[in-house]
């Protein structure tokens, strides 16, 4: 998981918190908001565990979002690990950081937001045909839901 920082039309400053597998390439979240504090990160990740599970790590950088104490408690309680990634080596998160230029490039540099909803809703659709639509070489030329549909997870 990584944040991306964008403006709306007035100049005020958005973020996007992007959460992504490693595994299936599916981006299972963008959270869009003017502000996401580490209490907001963990309401993300509980909407992901009930539609989901949770997965053994979560690989995050030091940011004060993910380094602090209220995500800390929350993942100890679930047995979860937080990868954190060496302080300036995003290579250390490369799926996220890929999924990260891709989505600059694609969804918020072509687009002109006005309003916070008007982004949510853009963000989430362009998310959904990443997710749904479109070939990824990676994946056998299917799409990222297609391939998490079609693998095992191997029993525990």
């Amino acid at each position: 998981m990584d944040f991306v920082h964008d403006m709306l039309h007035d100049g005020r400053r958005i973020r996007m918190l992007n959460v992504v597998d490693d595994c299936t390439r599916e981006c299972l979240a963008i959270e869009t908001d003017t502000s996401l504090p580490g209490t907001r990160v963990i309401e993300v990740l509980e909407r992901l565990r009930d539609q989901r599970g949770l997965p053994r790590a979560i690989v995050a950088d030091n940011g004060p979002e993910f380094a602090g104490r209220a995500l800390d408690q929350w993942a100890h309680e679930r047995g979860l690990k937080i990868d954190y990634i060496r302080p300036g080596k995003p290579v250390d998160n490369a799926f996220v950081e890929s999924f990260n230029g891709r989505f600059r490039d694609e969804c918020l540099n072509e687009s002109w937001f006005l309003t916070l909803q008007e982004a949510r809703e853009a963000i989430e659709s362009w998310r959904e045909d990443y997710n749904d639509v479109r070939p990824h070489s990676a994946l056998g030329g299917r799409s990222p839901s297609e391939y998490a549909r079609n693998i095992s997870t191997p029993a525990d």
